[in-house]
């Protein structure tokens, strides 16, 4: 069956890659919907760490001197903070960014295969200052750290 873009874009419910995947035929519209009902819901709507770490199955998590937050100390714009985090926990199976008080804590989360090394790193959007928390999952336990980021307005502190 031929189908064009916008006919594509309606199938996936316009969301971006997979509309791109589906109008350029590398997956079928079944495909793309099958991908957008994995998304976790519950762990991108939670407003704290317990609330993510229960999305993904998991209970508490412990604090663990074995993470490293990484990330401004003042970010001067943040519309674009460069965060990361990186541990020497073993057997990572995923690492989670958090920005305690965007309206959605969740910011990334990435699944990592067993080789994989435990480091990543992206872009987030704060509206003022936060702690940021990095929540790993590894050997099916939950750990966490954290780091506050100062957001300023034109650097003038904050």
């Amino acid at each position: 069956m031929s189908m064009n873009r916008r006919e594509a874009l309606k199938a996936t419910g316009g969301y971006g890659v997979l509309g791109l995947f589906v109008a350029a035929g590398v997956i079928t519209p079944e495909e793309a919907r099958a991908q957008q009902a994995e998304w976790n819901k519950a762990a991108f709507e939670a407003k704290d760490v317990a609330g993510v770490a229960k999305g993904f199955g998991g209970d508490a998590a412990a604090a663990s001197d074995k993470i490293t937050v990484t990330g401004p100390d003042i970010a001067e714009n943040g519309a674009v903070v460069p965060v990361g985090a990186t541990t020497t926990l073993a057997n990572v199976q995923m690492i989670a960014l958090l920005v305690e008080k965007n309206p959605n804590a969740l910011a990334a989360a990435f699944m990592l295969t067993p080789e994989a090394e435990p480091f990543v790193t992206t872009r987030v959007k704060m509206g003022q200052s936060s702690d940021v928390f990095a929540l790993v999952k590894a050997d099916g336990k939950f750990h966490v750290a954290k780091k506050e980021i100062k957001v300023t307005l034109g650097g003038c502190g904050g």
